[in-house]
């Protein structure tokens, strides 16, 4: 393939950070045995991190961000994958240390790529993306540690974010009692039509007062937020309760004491949907073209938006304004 296409690129030198879109040719792409032509992608936390200077999520400059891209195969030297497969590729290094999504082709791994499950289109998981992901892959190892609906209610925090939003509406599909946490009081109508059945504040869940043991309230808990706020809800959770955690947007220090662990044998679930291994990945995208499928993705979406809509809509994640997905149309 040998005609240019449209990237969006960041760079950092000694003359500062810049970024923007820019035409590259397909030698410019780095290493990988497939070759995809990129249909969709989406905008996370990470890739608006990636857009800031001196951030600590580039690993190396210049990159094309976007963790999450899905698109169909032009060419590949793995067997595994032939010229018309529609794939999916999220996490490892993409858009942090190998060029990402946010560009009309990529060439990838072929050890990063998935094959599209039967069930879900390529525009339905990029709506999903890593959030989506994040959100399937903690609600299997908490139901692996014996979660299910007739244990009680689970909590999910920072709701009406991308892995919150989509954790709500799955939960909701499996018949549970989801009890949503958000500070954001015009977000209410929002989080029940995807599925909560209470909507607490973020007090509730943590009131700046971090006890050895509180009143047990939920069975479970989607943690994407880390922090004061995950220690507070360990001692919430009831007796052989499950939290899953995989955020920090609330900070890195969880100030917690041994009391939940020992007293009512509470889990801490670590989540890491970056390594996480091929089969246990590919069984999750099953997952989410099945018995985790949401029925109707489309209103999980904020916006549809193209490649020029990017520099917006990566200032509103940072903002904390944005409100479930938006997702990047590279061939609009």
């Amino acid at each position: 393939m040998n005609q240019s296409f449209r990237a969006y690129k960041v760079n950092q030198t000694e003359s500062g950070f810049s970024a923007g879109i820019e035409s590259l040719q397909s030698e410019e792409l780095p290493k990988g045995e497939v070759l995809i032509k990129v249909h969709y992608s989406s905008v996370n936390f990470k890739d608006a991190m990636a857009n800031t200077p001196d951030n600590k999520i580039v690993e190396a400059y210049p990159m094309v961000p976007g963790i999450d891209l899905s698109g169909e195969v032009v060419e590949s030297e793995d067997d595994q994958f032939k010229p018309g497969d529609k794939v999916i590729a999220t996490s490892y290094q993409i858009g942090t240390g190998h060029y990402g999504g946010y560009s009309e082709y990529a060439r990838i791994p072929s050890e990063w790529v998935v094959p599209l499950p039967d069930g879900l289109s390529l525009r339905e998981s990029m709506i999903l993306g890593t959030a989506g992901f994040t959100a399937a892959l903690s609600i299997q190892q908490l139901e692996a540690a014996g979660l299910n609906p007739d244990k009680g209610k689970v909590l999910v925090t920072g709701a009406t974010g991308g892995v919150g939003s989509t954790a709500i509406a799955m939960l909701a599909k499996r018949g549970y009692h989801v009890v949503a946490s958000t500070g954001k009081e015009h977000a209410h109508e929002y989080l029940r039509n995807i599925g909560a059945d209470e909507i607490v504040s973020r007090e509730a869940v943590y009131d700046g007062k971090i006890r050895p043991l509180d009143k047990q309230e939920w069975a479970g808990a989607v943690d994407p937020v880390g922090g004061e706020q995950l220690a507070s809800l360990l001692t919430k959770l009831h007796y052989g309760g499950a939290a899953a955690v995989s955020g920090l947007t609330g900070g890195t220090s969880v100030p917690t004491a041994v009391f939940p662990f020992i007293s009512r044998g509470i889990q801490l679930l670590g989540v890491d949907s970056v390594n996480c291994p091929m089969p246990i990945r590919k069984k999750v995208w099953e997952r989410l073209a099945d018995d985790l499928k949401l029925e109707s993705l489309t209103e999980y979406i904020e916006k549809e938006i193209s490649l020029d809509d990017l520099p917006d809509a990566l200032q509103t994640i940072l903002e904390g304004k944005a409100q479930g997905r938006m997702v990047v149309n590279l061939q609009k």
